[in-house]
């Protein structure tokens, strides 16, 4: 297909500076500038944004650091529609055309049907969302349509078996998920080569997870290649995957974007052993990780409870990887009861099961917000 960006390298619109970290919507728009135009500056064009990234600023943001700035034929442009918020067919162009607003452009490059998994397929059919997207591009508002997808690889094959039409499909793919029996992205990886339809990764970094690995991990990375970051080597297992066509990063300051784009500008795949440290790198992770969350936040958007499942998440698993035994007490003691002050406990959890419902990862989180209020309410 003759629609994929030059290069491999995309910026990631979900996880931005921010002027308030307890405040998603608070974006750093004046760092977000600087960020732009270093991306732009080093021959990157890819931006991916959606609805409701960043409390549903993301594509403001993006209007006023890129749009404003920039003719439009300097970038490409992506956004999604979200099955959560439409009820009827009606919802569809109400959103769209207050994308199309929010953002400042007249049309978006790659537009996606946002998380077809669970029983959303469903909905996205009873909405005829397929249809209504083609009608979109066949009337020049979008120029590619895809979809993104975290679920099991015999559901992604059927809706590619359903809807050939579609261009591209989004995956979450890095080196710790490739053989998880959960997110399955080697088989999602192979079940889109079998279609002859070109993957926009998601989440390889997984969410940070692979930019703060366990030292022996760190240790073997830096004997391999002593200049290459953590965040490299996963960036890279991903771009080295023949039907990749762009590889998504979400960066929140402007020093992670130069790291990124030092390798990315001119890139080089992985070779055969380079891929097998991060298999081995994997091992070491897996064998740390209590909770394999990303931060997305899609959990803590309906939370009756308010609770701030990701960031208790990660207290969790910093300290998992402590010898408590040896120390008994850490920081995160302090910093749980901080965000405590603002946002519910982990035991104040009613078990409605929200939370799990819209988990991409489909975790257990109403048993791990258990174990957490275990460790840091006693």
């Amino acid at each position: 297909m003759n629609f994929k960006p030059e290069k491999k390298f995309g910026f990631g619109l979900m996880r931005l500076p921010l002027n308030n970290p307890d405040n998603a919507g608070d974006i750093d728009i004046e760092e977000l500038k600087r960020m732009v135009d270093v991306f732009l500056a080093n021959g990157f064009t890819y931006f991916d944004t959606a609805w409701m990234y960043c409390g549903f600023k993301s594509e403001n943001a993006i209007k006023e650091a890129l749009v404003d700035r920039y003719p439009r034929d300097s970038f490409t442009l992506t956004t999604k529609l979200h099955s959560d918020f439409i009820e009827c067919e009606e919802d569809r162009d109400k959103i769209f055309n207050e994308q199309l607003r929010k953002t400042g452009v007249d049309f978006f490059d790659y537009y996606l049907l946002h998380s077809l998994e669970g029983n959303r397929p469903e909905k996205y059919e009873r909405l005829h969302c397929f249809e209504w997207l083609l009608d979109k591009k066949e009337k020049g508002l979008v120029k590619h349509c895809g979809f993104s997808f975290h679920d099991k690889p015999e559901l992604l094959d059927k809706i590619l078996t359903d809807h050939p039409e579609m261009e591209f499909v989004q995956l979450q793919i890095n080196y710790l998920d490739w053989e998880s029996e959960w997110i399955r992205s080697r088989e999602n990886y192979e079940v889109a080569v079998k279609h002859g339809k070109p993957v926009i990764v998601m989440e390889p970094c997984k969410g940070g997870t692979l930019a703060r690995i366990p030292e022996e991990a760190l240790r073997a990375f830096k004997e391999a290649e002593p200049d290459m970051s953590a965040p490299s080597w996963a960036i890279r297992f991903v771009a080295s995957l023949e039907n990749v066509m762009v590889v998504l990063s979400g960066m929140s300051n402007l020093a992670q974007m130069e790291d990124n784009i030092s390798y990315m500008k001119d890139f080089k795949p992985l070779s055969e052993e380079e891929k097998k440290l991060c298999f081995k790198a994997a091992e070491l992770i897996n064998a740390q990780v209590a909770v394999p969350c990303t931060a997305c936040h899609y959990c803590t958007e309906g939370c009756p409870m308010s609770i701030a499942i990701p960031e208790y998440f990660s207290l969790y698993n910093e300290d998992m990887r402590e010898d408590l035994k040896q120390k008994g007490w850490t920081i995160n003691y302090s910093n749980y009861d901080k965000l405590t002050e603002k946002f519910g406990k982990a035991s104040d959890c009613i078990q409605c099961g929200q939370c799990e419902g819209v988990c991409p990862q489909h975790l257990t989180i109403i048993n791990y917000l258990k174990d957490v209020a275990k460790h840091f309410e006693h």
